[in-house]
């Protein structure tokens, strides 16, 4: 199935791009790619899905990170593949998280690539 929304694919043991101290110009020019996603993922895509696991609405501050890191790491040691939740950037958009440790990940394959050249807008709200 393939999903439209945003896909990030985290290793488990690896801190993200943003966690390193890195930001977009850091890694312009890059290719952004679209997946077709046949996978199972947790739907926190709700604030009553999200208050389930004791989340809030996510918001751009990396200081509330630690918490949806906790539930995203008890999600893939309870075998999930990945969760479906609402986008920091974007708040009436969803995001998908696939979970890997092997590339590409299982049930997910690249549909097809475009070169981002320079670095896009930053996102209305984003501190």
């Amino acid at each position: 199935m393939t999903r439209p929304f945003p896909f990030w694919m985290p290793r488990p043991s690896k801190a993200s791009t943003a966690e390193q101290g890195f930001s977009p110009q850091d890694h312009i020019p890059h290719d952004h790619h679209r997946w077709s996603l046949d996978v199972e993922l947790a739907d926190l895509a709700t604030e009553d899905r999200l208050a389930a696991v004791g989340l809030q609405m996510p918001t751009p501050y990396r200081q509330t990170w630690a918490a949806y890191q906790q539930v995203g790491l008890r999600l893939w040691e309870d075998g999930w593949t990945g969760v479906v939740a609402p986008s920091v950037a974007r708040p009436k958009s969803l995001i998908a998280c696939v979970f890997m440790t092997d590339w590409p990940p299982t049930g997910c394959s690249p549909l097809d690539a475009r070169t981002t050249a320079a670095v896009p807008p930053r996102p209305r709200g984003m501190a």
